[in-house]
């Protein structure tokens, strides 16, 4: 299909709409009108590496002031029930692009490489005449791709694709570049603010994609020492060398967990910095009133709960990520919270619909436009949790399907199934499978092979 490119009768038909919302007090009057260039919103998309959902001030953390994130929610929604269909960076990142499950664009782990048919949605929207960039952190196994349809693209290799917090090399436009910023968050803002404040007739969509908060947690200088005497809410089950069990050594977490928390918590808080300098960029060049901004994290992590370090299982602490949209003139009730299961298979979706293409049979998320504009909309009843086995961790492959209070979990191997009331054990420390009713549990286990055959139910 080829998509239909914004036509000047369109750009004019969004103009007068625009002027005429001013008048009304729908947006910000005559002068919205004057700066918008098309008829289409630009997009935002920032997303970060290995930031839980609970690590937000507006979500209650203890201690973590993020108030530039927590702004973000209180001009968008914050959706308290946001979810990755595999907890592990690589496909978690394509489903992001792509709008599918790992089964499907063939980035199962960390080791299966992105295939060049996979179709992003940068390339659909280049399409319909977006000026496009994708900065930072792309980590999939392979070489680089040749991203159709992205004008720019900004990333690095270092370590294995992880990058590295101080003096990373770059590649712009395959070409070896060094950083003009000695902290990687600072220049990958920096160069997310030239590409947004260049002058263009056509709308952008920028890919921001950070390093941070992912290990080894080097927080910039003067944030070194915030936080040092803040009592840590841990899980009583966590304990200091819980670091070194379970894979830790293989996730780098070789230390104290205590070290590592608060330098995991001032690495957010850097990231909350260096998303209010950009936020702060768009107000000042006027980009703010129609420039959607979306800021969502690649999988959770544990902290000690279950025991565990790094990511994988399919336990709330890992497979929850924060989901914050700013929509300006799209959103119903600005400023609240949805309870809505949403994915990060639903992101291709909703960004196709608000330039309006049709997602079309190979997308398998579901756009959450509806619930921007309606609170009320329901959304899924389930969804598909995958996991795909990739060493040298020890983590069997993992199924489970997760409903609105219900997580069942299959594992490859011997490991038994988990089930878990989530109203009842919020942090999943009772196994029902031994008093589960038999209906129950062969309707979830229905409910599980569907979704592992068709994607949805």
């Amino acid at each position: 299909m080829v998509e239909k490119p914004v036509s000047r009768r369109d750009v004019l038909k969004f103009m007068a709409g625009a002027s005429l919302a001013g008048a009304t007090g729908l947006f910000p009057g005559p002068l919205f009108a004057a700066r918008q260039k098309t008829a289409l919103p630009n997009i935002v998309f920032i997303l970060t590496d290995d930031h839980r959902a609970d690590h937000l001030g507006c979500t209650g953390h203890p201690f973590l002031k993020t108030p530039h994130l927590d702004r973000l929610a209180g001009e968008g929604v914050l959706f308290e029930n946001a979810f990755v269909t595999t907890s592990l960076c690589s496909p978690s990142r394509a489903s992001f692009l792509t709008g599918q499950y790992a089964h499907t664009h063939g980035v199962k782990n960390n080791l299966t490489p992105w295939q060049n048919e996979n179709v992003t949605f940068l390339e659909r929207l280049k399409r319909v005449g977006y000026d496009t960039s994708f900065i930072g952190k792309w980590h999939m196994p392979g070489r680089l791709p040749q991203l159709r349809g992205v004008d720019e693209f900004v990333t690095f290799t270092a370590r294995g694709g992880q990058g590295q917090y101080w003096d990373c090399p770059l590649i712009v436009n395959g070409k070896q570049t060094p950083s003009n910023k000695r902290y990687i968050t600072d220049e990958l803002t920096d160069r997310a603010m030239a590409f947004a404040g260049r002058d263009r007739q056509n709308p952008f969509c920028l890919y921001l994609s950070l390093k941070a908060a992912h290990h080894d947690w080097l927080p910039p200088e003067e944030l070194k020492g915030l936080y040092a005497d803040a009592a840590l809410p841990l899980a009583p089950e966590a304990d200091t060398w819980v670091t070194m069990t379970n894979g830790g050594m293989f996730a780098g977490t070789a230390g104290p967990l205590q070290y590592h928390y608060r330098n995991y918590c001032r690495v957010l808080t850097s990231v909350d910095h260096y998303v209010g300098k950009f936020l702060g960029f768009l107000d000042k060049k006027g980009l703010a009133d129609n420039t959607i901004v979306i800021y969502a994290g690649d999988n959770g992590y544990f902290w000690g709960e279950h025991r565990l370090i790094d990511k994988r299982w399919a336990y709330e602490e890992s497979i929850r990520v924060p989901f914050i949209v700013r929509a300006p003139g799209l959103i119903r009730g600005p400023g609240r919270r949805a309870g809505q299961m949403v994915l990060n298979i639903d992101l291709a979706p909703t960004l196709l619909e608000i330039a309006g293409i049709k997602p079309g049979p190979a997308i398998e998320g579901q756009s959450i436009l509806p619930i921007l504009k309606n609170p009320g909309t329901r959304s899924r009843e389930a969804w598909l949790y995958e996991y795909f086995s990739d060493f040298p961790y020890n983590v069997p492959g993992i199924h489970a399907v997760r409903t609105r209070d219900r997580i069942y979990i299959e594992y490859q191997g011997r490991c038994p199934p988990e089930l878990y009331d989530l109203e009842a054990d919020p942090k999943q420390r009772k196994n029902l499978m031994d008093r589960v009713d038999a209906r129950e549990l062969a309707g979830l286990r229905d409910m599980l092979a569907t979704l592992k055959r068709e994607g949805r139910l």
